[in-house]
């Protein structure tokens, strides 16, 4: 598995050239989640004036994650590494099926608590 270390270590250099790098607990958390879990696609999320660039990993039955990545490059590189899509959420938008997981998962807290 050094082939895998190694193509993560290169994976968490900047494309900018600058060496700033991922912190492994986030590659490692973005690769559990795409691992364990059926359909995940990736959306690149463009920085705003208040968040930097984050990846959003979404699952077939909706369950997502979000992390900050240093950039879109990053993004969309890392997403072909572990073979899943990647596309932009500025153009495609978000998934049906994350609203709908968003919806079921406050019905139940809110069973939950009663």
């Amino acid at each position: 598995m050094g082939w895998l270390r190694e193509r993560a270590r290169r994976l968490r250099r900047t494309p900018t050239g600058r060496g700033a790098t991922v912190d492994d607990a986030i590659v490692a958390h973005l690769t559990e989640f795409v691992r364990t879990r059926r359909g995940v696609e990736a959306l690149v999320e463009p920085p705003t004036a208040v968040t930097q660039t984050t990846m959003l990993l979404i699952a077939y039955d909706g369950e997502w994650t979000r992390r900050r990545v240093p950039s879109a490059r990053w993004a969309h590189a890392f997403a072909e590494h572990l073979q899943i899509p990647a596309y932009d959420a500025a153009v495609v938008g978000y998934p049906q099926r994350m609203r709908d997981y968003n919806h079921r998962q406050k019905l139940r807290q809110q069973t939950d608590r009663r």
